[in-house]
């Protein structure tokens, strides 16, 4: 049992890599504080995952939640760790407000009386984020749905 325990647990972290950035593979990692550079890679990111579908608890490219599409962005492409759950990230870095977000910001919203959501903005007013309905895409905050359901916003 334990031997399939490893097994599984090997097979799902495969899966869940993806190629590391140029910035990655010489062993610097971006900076979030370098809005173009944590924007070019966000787009890559996009670029590498549009469309895998949304599956709660995912962590691969057949499926993959918003928290996980968060996790793994944060991971390959800024050699940062971050907890699993949307609610754990919520406790990261600091409040920013709405009008001061920056590429690499994490954007919280309320999609349900219990359910909560969260997207990586880029610029622009839009947002990097694993969808329910149409998996991994970028999405706008000015649009209707997600407008009326934006929460919060933190800064790593």
């Amino acid at each position: 049992m334990r031997v399939l325990i490893v097994l599984i647990f090997v097979a799902l972290l495969s899966a869940c890599s993806s190629a590391p950035s140029q910035s990655l593979s010489s062993g610097k990692s971006p900076s979030l504080s370098d809005t173009s550079e944590t924007k070019k890679q966000l787009l890559q990111m996009h670029r590498e995952w549009k469309g895998v579908p949304y599956r709660l608890g995912g962590m691969s490219k057949k499926g993959i939640d918003c928290s996980g599409f968060v996790l793994l962005t944060f991971q390959s492409r800024f050699g940062r760790q971050l907890p699993r759950t949307t609610a754990q990230q919520r406790e990261l870095g600091k409040s920013v407000s709405k009008s001061q977000l920056r590429a690499g910001d994490l954007v919280f919203f309320k999609t349900g009386w219990s359910t909560r959501h969260v997207g990586i903005y880029i610029s622009d007013s839009q947002f990097l984020h694993a969808s329910t309905s149409q998996g991994v895409m970028i999405s706008s905050l000015n649009n209707s749905y997600w407008k009326q359901k934006y929460w919060l916003s933190r800064r790593l």
